[in-house]
């Protein structure tokens, strides 16, 4: 189907956000007005992945369009085990083609994509902000505090457990002195608006991508947002009482303890529940500010919004916190929202969609090959409300955080298998076990449909050339090897 490209896009971007916080994905409490009105004038994507629930990867898959084996660009920087720490120069980036067209480009809030790249090495105007947790000692950010008269950063009644070696935990909580004013959610939606009302006033399509580092742990938050939701109304998820790590991967009771779960007490962890959804409603709030600065400036009846994230978060589901080594649906599973100039309104799509279908989007959208984005595909038809073939089921890696640890997961409507060589695999039935508690990899009863979904995957990492399946070969039933994993030509 061909279409008018779109005039303008507006991508709004959070970090380690979970779908269980979001009014428009069934949460009755947390207020989140303003993605709750953008899911009701666009589409929901109900079952929105991500390729890998890591920070720096997601992003550089964004980016590029690339899953990341194929992209290269493997861990975060601050914990990197010896992977690459930037693109290879020349890796397609959806950037530098809509700036090969004349789109203005801008990116304000969360890079994390590189070292000795930044957003401004390919094409973004705005404040150079690197790292994974808001900076606030960067000039920009005190210059505007100082603009306004505001008071700087400072927090107090931090909240961490123990970690194994008796010392302290991460910091995962915190109340903020200062006003919503001064908060750097504030700042960053600030300075988005500026660069909207920037590049509305000149005479060429823009790009504007408000990428904030929030919900991200940890949740420093104003009185307002700290104490926003009762700690005490706050229900525990199921697994973070249920989880026994029976029959899986020790790496997640070592991630677990990394996290200090079981050294906090109930009360605590209710706080930490609370304030995160405290974090989401303040991101929202500044969400709604760049939303109604779109509207204010007359170009919300050009200009296509999307919303999603990197990936989802833990917060004491399966006694673990933030992400890491263990592929549940808490930290692979994203909000992904879409409105389009003149789609139809309201709709709630539940197709597979993965993060790097942004990618190809944001190129449908300018008029660009979308083929340029190698795994992802056009979301478009979906929002304007058409039924095109689609994938029936999603394939998800991770490399490693703190170190190297490969994994690989394909997930169906309702199983979910988990490929990870320095233990156990595991098998889930997302139908009699949606909390993905019980490992069912050696289970009789769904020996046929480990099977099928073990072939599967095999195929799917072979034809898409992520030599993982080399290991899956001679370790695995795959229906039948295409190569020689033996190494039988050194006999002849």
């Amino acid at each position: 189907m061909t279409h008018n490209p779109t005039r303008n896009i507006l991508f709004l971007m959070t970090d380690q956000h979970s779908v269980s916080t979001l009014g428009c994905y069934g949460n009755p409490t947390v207020e989140t007005p303003a993605l709750d009105r953008l899911a009701a004038t666009g589409t929901c994507f109900t079952d929105a992945f991500t390729p890998t629930a890591i920070c720096t990867p997601a992003r550089a898959s964004l980016l590029t369009g690339a899953a990341p084996f194929r992209h290269r660009l493997l861990a975060n920087y601050e914990r990197n085990v010896g992977y690459l720490e930037d693109l290879a120069p020349d890796q397609f980036t959806f950037a530098e083609a809509l700036g090969g067209a004349g789109w203005n480009l801008g990116l304000i809030g969360k890079w994390h994509g590189g070292v000795r790249r930044n957003a401004a090495d390919y094409g973004f105007e705005g404040p150079d902000l690197q790292g994974w947790h808001n900076p606030v000692d960067h000039p920009d950010y005190l210059a505007y505090l100082a603009e306004h008269d505001l008071p700087g950063y400072r927090i107090s009644e931090p909240i961490r457990g123990v970690t194994p070696n008796g010392g302290p935990g991460n910091l995962m909580a915190a109340r903020l002195h200062q006003p919503v004013e001064a908060t750097f959610e504030h700042y960053l939606a600030t300075r988005t608006i500026e660069m909207m009302e920037r590049f509305a006033a000149q005479d060429r399509p823009f790009y504007l991508a408000a990428h904030f580092f929030g919900p991200h742990l940890p949740y420093l938050l104003p009185p307002e947002y700290f104490d926003r939701y009762d700690p005490d109304e706050m229900e525990l998820p199921v697994s973070a009482t249920e989880e026994t790590f029976e029959d899986k991967p020790s790496v997640q009771r070592n991630y677990s303890a990394l996290w200090a779960h079981d050294t906090l007490d109930e009360a605590t962890t209710r706080k930490l529940i609370a304030a995160y959804w405290g974090y989401v409603s303040l991101v929202d709030h500044e969400l709604g500010r760049i939303l109604d600065a779109l509207d204010r400036l007359g170009l919300a009846g050009d200009t296509a919004v999307a919303m999603t994230a990197d990936h989802g978060e833990f917060t004491g589901a399966h006694r673990l916190h933030d992400k890491g080594p263990a592929m549940y649906d808490e930290i692979y599973r994203i909000p992904a929202l879409l409105r389009v100039p003149g789609a139809p309104a309201g709709q709630r799509r539940d197709e597979f969609v993965t993060l790097m279908d942004f990618t190809a989007t944001i190129l449908d959208l300018a008029g660009l090959p979308a083929v340029d984005a190698a795994d992802g595909t056009s979301l478009l038809p979906l929002a304007r409300g058409e039924a095109p073939p689609w994938r029936d089921r999603m394939l998800a890696e991770f490399h490693g955080h703190h170190f190297p640890y490969p994994q690989r997961m394909l997930r169906t409507r309702t199983h979910k298998l988990i490929v990870n060589p320095e233990s156990t695999n595991e098998l889930y039935d997302l139908r009699a076990d949606p909390h993905e508690l019980v490992n069912r990899i050696g289970d009789p009863e769904l020996a046929p449909v480990r099977r099928a979904l073990m072939a599967d995957l095999y195929a799917r990492l072979r034809d898409r050339g992520d030599n993982f399946y080399h290991w899956m070969t001679p370790m695995f039933e795959i229906g039948g090897a295409d190569h020689d994993a033996t190494l039988s030509a050194f006999e002849t």
